[in-house]
């Protein structure tokens, strides 16, 4: 079974997930990972989930404020031995709902064109494709998304 857990960036399970997480992503991004990075800082996300499998910390996302009523989705990421479970989804539900709860009237989100899971994960978790917004305008290796809550 698994267990979601609210927390915040100062989580230590949340910080490795992480630390994988751009692992991962500086080999998607290769030579623009710097720009990526600079807008990835985790110092200070006080909306956490990270979900767990027999104490093992196994998925993570996170959401911060973008601007009055709008969160942004940061930091989705699942240990490759678990996805395909639908995992990525029950994150993005928890981290919805608790946007909603903390009166935010939308989300968004970025992910890399190239990442085909991610895309699809979105366009099924009921997230709609918006133009790139703030950094990512004119980046061709971006797509951006909403959710209204």
């Amino acid at each position: 079974m698994f267990i979601s857990q609210r927390t915040n960036s100062d989580n230590a399970d949340f910080q490795n997930l992480v630390s994988a997480l751009d692992h991962y992503l500086a080999g998607v991004n290769g030579d623009a990972n710097d720009f990526f990075v600079q807008f990835n800082k985790i110092d200070t996300i006080r909306h956490v989930v990270v979900l767990y499998y027999e104490d093992q910390a196994v998925a993570c996302g996170a959401f911060k404020e973008y601007e009055p009523k709008v969160a942004e989705i940061k930091r989705m990421y699942v240990k490759p031995e678990f996805r395909g479970k639908g995992l990525g989804k029950q994150i993005l539900n928890e981290l919805t709902k608790w946007a909603k709860e903390c009166d935010y009237d939308k989300c968004i989100l970025e992910t890399a064109k190239s990442m085909k899971d991610a895309v699809s994960l979105y366009k099924h978790s009921g997230f709609q494709m918006i133009p790139n917004y703030g950094q990512y305008i004119g980046n061709n290796t971006s797509v951006c998304f909403e959710i209204l809550l």
